[in-house]
Formats: C-alpha cells, sequence, structure tokens
C-alpha cells in the first residue's frame, strides 16, 4: 500500500508498519511524484489549507486522507466517493489544554494589561480576578476535553461541567446548554467545526452567559458568530481568549484587534516543538490498522 508521506518524521515513525511503500512528497511543490498514481493514502501537511485538496485530485487511486491535525471541516464532504478521511485526535489534545489554560489565567489575572503597562513604565497595582472557584463548562466532551478538564483540576476550580453532542454519563447533551450557561464563569470551546456547530455560539448563547464570564474558544473561529462577540466586548460584559477567529487570519484592520477585554493568538494552541512526533504516533496507529485491512480509529463520519 503506498503512502505519500510529507515530512521525514513521518517516514521515520512509520517504516515499521508492514506493507506500506512510503513516498515522501514536497507539499509546496506543483507536482507529486509518479507514486501518486498508485497512493491509496495521502497525509497531507500539518494545518493544512484549502490547497491541500488540489492533491487528492492527482491520486487516482486514493483510498484514504489521513490528517496530522484533529481539525477535519476542510475536508468533509469534499473527497471522492469511496475515500474516506482519519484525523488525528488525540495528538495535540495535552498541548491545546496547555493553551487554555494559559490563556484563560492571562486573562483573569490581566496579564496583558500589565504587560501594557510594564511597556509604557506605569506601576500599575490592582487586584485581579483568579481561576480558583470559578464554574467551568467544557463544550465539547473528547480528548481536549478530558485533557483541559485534568489541568483545571489543579487549580482548584468549583466545577466543571462537560457537553457533548449526547447526554451521557458526566456528560450533558448541547440541548442543555441555555440552562447551563448562567451558572458557568468561565465557558471554554473544544468542539469540531459541523453543520451542528458552525454558529453555536451566537447572540443568544453569549446573551445567557453572566456579567464578566469569560469565553475560551480553542475550537473552531465559525463556531462562534463574530459580530456578536465584538458586540458583548464592546459593551464591557463578557471576557474572551480565542486562538481561532472568523474570518482567519484576521484583517489588520478587523475591530477585533481592539475589542476590550480580548485575549487573542494566531492559532497557535498545537504549534509546539515535537507537534508532528506526536502527530505521527497517532498515525502509526491509524494505519497499522489499515494495514490490517480494518478501519482507522480516528475515521471521521459526518464530521466527527
Amino acid at each position: 500500500m503506498t503512502v505519500l508521506v510529507p515530512h521525514a518524521e513521518g517516514e521515520a515513525a512509520l517504516a515499521d508498519i508492514d506493507g506500506l511503500e512510503l513516498v515522501r512528497y514536497d507539499e509546496q511543490a506543483a507536482e507529486l511524484p509518479d507514486a501518486a498514481q498508485r497512493a491509496a493514502v495521502l497525509i497531507p501537511g500539518f494545518l493544512a489549507t484549502t490547497e491541500a485538496l488540489k492533491l487528492v485530485e492527482r491520486c487516482p487511486s486514493l483510498r484514504l486522507v489521513q490528517l496530522l491535525s484533529a481539525g477535519a471541516e476542510m475536508w468533509v464532504g469534499r473527497l471522492p466517493e469511496g475515500v474516506q478521511l482519519s484525523d488525528c485526535q488525540g495528538a495535540h489534545g495535552g498541548v491545546t489544554a496547555e493553551w487554555v489554560l494559559a490563556t484563560t489565567l492571562a486573562v483573569l489575572r490581566e496579564i496583558p494589561p500589565f504587560v501594557r503597562a510594564q511597556d509604557e513604565g506605569r506601576w500599575d497595582q490592582h487586584i485581579t480576578d483568579t481561576l480558583t472557584g470559578k464554574r467551568v463548562l467544557l463544550v465539547g466532551a473528547g480528548d481536549l476535553a478530558e485533557q483541559t478538564a485534568r489541568r483545571l483540576e489543579t487549580f482548584d476550580v468549583a466545577t466543571i461541567t462537560r457537553v457533548g453532542r449526547r447526554a451521557r454519563d458526566g456528560v450533558h447533551a448541547t440541548s442543555e446548554l441555555p440552562d447551563l450557561l448562567p451558572d458557568h464563569d468561565v465557558v471554554v470551546l473544544l468542539v469540531p467545526l459541523t453543520d451542528e456547530t458552525r454558529g453555536l455560539v451566537d447572540a443568544a448563547f453569549l446573551a445567557a452567559m453572566p456579567d464578566g464570564a469569560l469565553l475560551v474558544n480553542a475550537a473552531r473561529g465559525p463556531v462562534v458568530d463574530t459580530d456578536a462577540l465584538l458586540a458583548e466586548l464592546r459593551s464591557e460584559r463578557l471576557r474572551a481568549a480565542i486562538d481561532v477567529v472568523d474570518p482567519e487570519p484576521l484583517p489588520a484592520d478587523h475591530p477585533l484587534w481592539s475589542a476590550p477585554h480580548l485575549l487573542i493568538t494566531p492559532h497557535v494552541g498545537g504549534s509546539v516543538p515535537g507537534h508532528l512526533d506526536r502527530a505521527y504516533r497517532v498515525v502509526h496507529t491509524q494505519l497499522a490498522a489499515v494495514a490490517r485491512g480494518e478501519d482507522p480509529p480516528n475515521l471521521v463520519i459526518n464530521g466527527y
């Protein structure tokens, strides 16, 4: 089975799987190697753009697209019939949860204003907020939510409530959000972008959050209605930390840049040293299953 791999790390990580022919390709090049004609598996680059979709057209024997990121929204519904899609859930949850904690603490402890005061040589001593005792709502119930919850527990939060597509032990359904939101101080978005989650955080969602609450978006930009968030921030009723935006990249003249009580990072939640090594460990599990004639464990169905 021929597999197109964009990184040397991938070649090394997958070399011990019997039955694979690993062919390195340059994700920036206009042409693929001749082996693309027989390739059954395509591994796009990390955080690949829509340009990567064109690679599929050059692989007539393709059976699987294996991603290096957990976000699969760009690929869902855009692959030829018979081509499966597998994501990399489980690779970046820990470091993305670290981003959630870092930015949550930064906003609550007012680190960005203190940095601006430092730049101005101004001693701005005052009392800040704290994560201790906060009621936290995790919108999402997968690996990233579990990793985030585990880290939150060490900060003595009051409660951690999980929300998923459907209710189950320890997890509320998304239909319960209107009743849950008023009782939580921090709301963390950890869901994939699908038809169900696009625009989930609209004006009504934000209005249900209590005054002074913090919204943390580690999901995808279109999960949040940008105009609705901007209105709440300008009123200074809510606070937010976002790693993803809509549109993305955020234009230099976009009003979000100057919105009060907002911390923006440029989609870097999983971008840390070792990200490829972690990703290819998950890919190894996926392709080992495929080599045995099984479906990959992270097979994406209807966006999940």
